[in-house]
């Protein structure tokens, strides 16, 4: 079983920057696809970065430009740099591990708050 660990969350200003983290156990890091979702009170789910073992990455158009996912397989680590917050961008962020065989898991979810 794959466990997600995530850090990284908190209050905010708009147009200020946070950096989530998130470490899953095991050995299957290298070989997965890595996500950052998201969802708001209300709201489904959202996927709002994605990178490949390859490194491809893909972001969702409402953050495009202010977010940054990149992943350090020594580490076994991927990383979301959140810049130019706005209050919108404020949800619980998941990190997701998706296997070559498209087995999913999920980490247990970070606050982000974007308020002045």
């Amino acid at each position: 079983q794959v466990q997600l660990v995530e850090s990284g969350g908190g209050l905010v200003q708009p147009g200020g920057s946070l950096r989530l983290s998130c470490a899953p156990s095991g050995s299957i890091f290298r070989l997965a696809t890595m996500g950052w979702y998201r969802q708001a009170p209300g709201k489904q789910r959202e996927l709002v970065a994605a990178i490949t073992r390859g490194g491809s990455t893909n972001y969702a158009d409402s953050v495009k430009g202010r977010f940054t996912i990149s992943r350090d397989n020594a580490k076994n680590t991927v990383y979301l740099q959140m810049s130019s917050l706005k209050p919108e961008d404020t949800a619980v962020y998941y990190c997701n591990l998706a296997t070559p065989v498209k087995d999913m898991y999920w980490g247990q979810g970070t606050q982000v708050t974007v308020s002045s």
